[in-house]
């Protein structure tokens, strides 16, 4: 069994659904029209523009361009975390704390995965890493978006209670105790959740994706366990790296908080 080739025509088909998107945000006044059409443009773009580099890429089999792009997707994970966090670090903390855990948690999931689990030849194959990688880095990224917002978001809201336990004797990492806790939580649920309804709610993309491939199920299913098992261990470390790190940079070796760190964002 092959897949079934998709036309230009086929898409535009399926592009009726943005448009009943669009239709409700008018007739509801949600004001959201603006961001549908540039969100999907955005999307068609830079899909697109992938296809073909992957294409290229894989073509090639090189180390060096396997890493060149591999390097691309984390620093533009990192802006994409950076750009979603309320309240900010200032200088190039609100940037590197985000990246430096993404590449961290990405080089060793994807390195253990692909080349000591699936162990294609060459070990470094593009088809295997990139996908790999690029599903690690999707959902970490969103878990330590989530974790550094609650984080520096709680930290705000709670400073006289944090200066409070200080005063009192507290280190800085036991005064942030209750915070880290919300943080680590929050960073890590969606994938939580995103495990408990697989398979019975839904069918996660990789899996669907090999199945309409032609893969037989049974095999889909144990590459889609393989994943999920990287996934949820990459986005619970990097949320952890990400989250102390934070902590760490909020308070010095005073064990003083350290609100004039950040700044305030926009979202």
């Amino acid at each position: 069994m092959t897949y079934v080739s998709l036309s230009l025509f086929d898409l535009a088909g399926a592009a009726v659904f943005i448009f009943i998107n669009g239709a409700l945000s008018l007739g509801f006044r949600l004001g959201m029209e603006r961001s549908l059409a540039v969100s999907t443009m955005r999307m068609c773009v830079q899909l697109g523009a992938i296809g073909f580099v992957l294409k290229f890429i894989f073509a090639q089999t090189s180390p060096a361009w396997t890493v060149g792009l591999a390097l691309i997707m984390i620093l533009v994970a990192g802006r994409e975390i950076m750009k979603r966090q309320e309240t900010r670090f200032s200088g190039f903390w609100t940037y590197g704390l985000g990246t430096a855990s993404l590449l961290f948690v990405g080089t060793i999931g994807t390195v253990f995965g692909v080349g000591l689990l699936i162990g294609p030849d060459p070990w470094y194959s593009p088809r295997y890493i990139i996908p790999v990688l690029g599903m690690i880095l999707g959902n970490t990224m969103t878990g330590i978006s989530l974790g550094l917002d609650t984080l520096t978001g709680a930290a705000r809201l709670q400073r006289a209670a944090i200066e409070g336990r200080i005063a009192l004797g507290a280190t800085r990492f036991e005064a942030l105790q209750v915070i880290l806790r919300r943080a680590l939580r929050t960073g890590m649920m969606p994938i939580i959740n995103a495990m408990a309804a697989s398979g019975i709610v839904s069918l996660p993309g990789m899996m669907t994706g090999q199945i309409l491939s032609g893969v037989d199920p049974v095999e889909a299913t144990k590459y889609q366990l393989l994943i999920m098992f990287l996934i949820a261990g990459g986005t619970a470390l990097g949320v952890l790296i990400a989250v102390l790190g934070a902590a760490w940079r909020l308070t010095d070796e005073r064990h003083r908080l350290r609100l004039d760190r950040l700044q305030r964002g926009k979202r």
